[in-house]
């Protein structure tokens, strides 16, 4: 398939709260490295390679990028740098971000968050991407434990104005309905794909039915995780991917998208030729046999990688 002249528009569109955005959109954490994200030792992608990537991001349609205080490298942050390419910001432009945990100048990772501390990493957040509110922030969380005093001071901080939409990461359905009792809550981003569990199945139909976003990460990358995806496909998807031109990645987003109208995709990159195929993957329409044989393929649990 043609990338060069599908935007982001293609996809269709979801509402977080009242922030429009299109479903494709863009996610942050491949930017300030090469190889592997969120380690100490990450080698620094050139600034301007970056920046690029982001402005054409937003060339192509792209008004939703995720990113955290904690992505970054030595020498780059991934929300300095969309400070640096996009701001001031276009009007339709939606960034969420994420806080709760934390990594010190080396890259180590901290305790998670006390409630003190979250107002901290959201003034971060503000100082980093040069605004006076953040438009959506996920409490990201490990674990099973009670939510509710973490999130109840994010829903201070939007009471102040600080924030205008709340979210959640990593999460269990008894966290949402957590969550749900204090605030409002927009979207839900948790590990999906090809292969996902069933229970995570019944939490993305659940959020549907509730109108929250479900917002997929690793959906490319499989079980590469932060390395990213590995290359090798299984043949179920490589036969789709032949039929209609395109790439496996591709597929592997169309049919995260084809899990409902309320699916968002954030995948990222920072290569600007992987971009503009991520974008057009918004315009990819599966077959009811293509589907029904990636969905055969999930209920599988194979993984979109083959592994």
């Amino acid at each position: 398939m043609t990338s060069q002249t599908i935007t982001a528009a293609a996809a269709g569109t979801w509402k977080l709260g009242d922030l429009t955005v299109n479903r494709i959109g863009f996610g942050a954490m491949r930017l300030p490295q090469h190889g592997r994200a969120l380690v100490p030792d990450a080698v620094p992608r050139e600034g301007d390679q970056a920046i690029g990537v982001l402005r054409r991001a937003v060339e192509l349609g792209v008004n939703h990028i995720d990113t955290a205080a904690f992505y970054f490298s030595p020498l780059r942050s991934a929300n300095g740098l969309i400070n640096r390419a996009l701001a001031p910001y276009p009007d339709d432009l939606v960034i969420t971000t994420k806080v709760g945990p934390g990594r010190d100048p080396s890259g180590a990772w901290l305790p998670h968050a006390t409630p003190e501390q979250l107002r901290g990493q959201v003034e971060e957040n503000l100082r980093q991407l040069g605004r006076d509110h953040l438009d959506v922030v996920n409490l990201r969380i490990v674990g099973t434990d009670s939510i509710a005093e973490r999130f109840g001071a994010l829903a201070e901080l939007r009471d102040a104005g600080l924030i205008r939409h709340l979210g959640l990461s990593n999460v269990h359905p008894h966290h949402l309905a957590e969550a749900r009792a204090i605030a409002p809550v927009v979207c839900v981003q948790n590990r999906y794909g090809l292969g996902a569990g069933p229970e995570q199945d019944e939490f993305l139909r659940g959020c549907g039915e509730q109108g929250v976003a479900f917002v997929p990460f690793y959906a490319i990358a499989g079980a590469g995780s932060t390395a990213g995806a590995s290359g090798t496909d299984s043949a179920e998807v490589l036969s789709v991917a032949r039929a209609h031109g395109a790439s496996a990645a591709q597929v592997r987003i169309a049919w995260t998208l084809h899990r409902g109208p309320h699916v968002l995709a954030i995948p990222g990159t920072g290569d600007p030729d992987h971009l503009a195929a991520n974008v057009a993957a918004g315009a990819l329409r599966l077959g009811a046999d293509e589907l029904a044989l990636l969905d055969s393929l999930h209920r599988g649990g194979a993984s979109a990688d083959g592994r």
